[in-house]
């Protein structure tokens, strides 16, 4: 009997701590902007997306509105939108370039972005025109202090 109870109790504790995982992941080798995009650099080419932190905070994305290829964007404009069962919010390019290639999956399965923000979860790969504007992006570490700082003042 005790071990019965003892069972559930374990199993008790391990829902809730899935259910409150901590801080969103970040991956290593990626740069991050503050409005909580993330950017893959490869010579002068980039893919973007929008990172843990905000696929969390926006909720199951419905919708996601994107650019065409060869639409221009601009660091620090917004290029598209996402659409969740919360909200709809703008996503900012964290690079300036030219749209090469869109994640056209996106369209009939925009929870991707939720499930596998870093990978299937990609927006656009754009052609950069200033690969220095990189430099002005935060690292991994930098994003997570940003995210816990700005989860703290919520």
């Amino acid at each position: 009997m005790a071990s019965r109870l003892w069972a559930t109790k374990v199993a008790h504790h391990l829902k809730i701590s899935v259910k409150h995982r901590g801080f969103a992941s970040v991956v290593k080798e990626l740069k991050y902007c503050n409005s909580h995009e993330w950017v893959k650099a490869d010579g002068n080419s980039a893919t973007v997306g929008i990172t843990d932190h905000a696929q969390d905070h926006l909720g199951d994305v419905v919708y996601v509105e994107l650019p065409e290829v060869g639409d221009v964007v601009t660091q620090g404009n917004h290029f598209g939108s996402v659409e969740s069962v919360k909200a709809t919010s703008d996503i900012n390019s964290p690079i300036s370039g030219k749209v090469v290639e869109v994640n056209e999956e996106l369209s009939s399965s925009p929870g991707l972005v939720n499930a596998s923000p870093f990978e299937k979860g990609w927006m656009i790969k754009v052609e950069m025109s200033d690969v220095g504007e990189v430099n002005s992006l935060m690292d991994s570490e930098k994003y997570s202090k940003f995210c816990e700082d700005e989860d703290s003042h919520h």
